[in-house]
């Protein structure tokens, strides 16, 4: 299937973050939300990134431009018509199974019956998605890392219903992306949530137990792992809500006490210390 329009469902970090990959590599892009202000405030903050990136020497002037003019903001979460002239679409809305679940189900009704319909979750069971949309055979996972301008991983999640043509053709979409696929079975955690996570929790364990400072936690792993940022850094990168949303599913489906969420990550949250998005979290951020 050739891929040229490409639908974007959330317009936050990962959605706006995917949309601009999109853009940059020659696909006609519509970025969805909720409200046109959330859409435009997205829109422009990818103009805002791509400028960076120009005036860094890293994209020309002109790919800039270029890739702004293919982005299309449209305010219609509630009945997703826009996505009926898409070939591909990528939802990254909140991490939570009911709501992703009400975006597959509209897919499945106004989208073209060979379009590629992905969801960027992290850790919710694609399956269950897949279902939803009436159409399990072209639903695929994409899931993107954060920031997903920077990051080249996309691991591509299939379940038992989906067809080869359509893991052909999110492999080569991921291609063209730039970026770099690996295959992975619906499973929660996919490969690197499902390492990670319990990594980043033994670290908040580490910093609520007294054991170290949490710069002194992050610049262990940085030096004496080499690792480009540290376990309390990348948590509060990825949102600690979204954290505690990834943790909650996988204990869920496993069981395991290296998947629950720590006591401090929950009090974190409670609070509205969400992480870089808010300026505070295991660190303050300037704003």
């Amino acid at each position: 299937m050739r891929i040229e329009r490409v639908g974007v469902i959330g317009s936050g970090l990962m959605g706006s973050g995917i949309a601009q990959v999109a853009a940059y590599h020659g696909f006609n892009v519509t970025l969805v939300d909720i409200d046109q202000a959330r859409v435009d405030a997205a829109i422009d903050g990818i103009h805002r990134r791509l400028l960076r990136e120009a005036e860094r020497g890293r994209i020309t002037t002109e790919d800039c431009e270029a890739s702004y003019q293919r982005l299309h903001g449209v305010a219609d979460m509630d009945t997703l018509n826009s996505m009926a002239r898409v070939d591909a679409v990528i939802e990254a809305v909140v991490e939570d199974l009911e709501v992703k679940g009400s975006v597959f189900r509209r897919l499945g009704e106004v989208c073209t019956p060979g379009t590629l319909l992905a969801s960027n979750t992290s850790s919710l069971p694609l399956s269950d998605l897949a279902a939803a949309s009436k159409r399990p055979e072209r639903v695929i996972g994409l899931h993107f890392f954060n920031p997903p301008w920077a990051l080249k991983l996309v691991e591509i999640v299939s379940t038992a219903s989906t067809t080869d043509e359509t893991l052909t053709d999110a492999m080569r979409f991921c291609e063209k992306l730039g970026r770099v696929p690996v295959q992975v079975k619906d499973t929660p955690g996919f490969i690197a949530n499902r390492l990670l996570v319990p990594f980043i929790f033994d670290a908040i364990d580490l910093l609520d137990s007294g054991v170290s400072s949490a710069e002194d936690i992050d610049n262990a792993c940085k030096v004496g792992l080499n690792h480009t940022m540290g376990p309390l850094a990348t948590a509060d990168l990825i949102g600690l809500d979204t954290l505690k949303l990834i943790a909650e599913s996988m204990f869920e489906e496993y069981g395991e006490p290296r998947f629950k969420a720590p006591t401090l990550l929950r009090r974190l949250v409670s609070l509205g210390h969400l992480g870089r998005k808010t300026g505070r979290g295991f660190f303050k951020y300037a704003e």
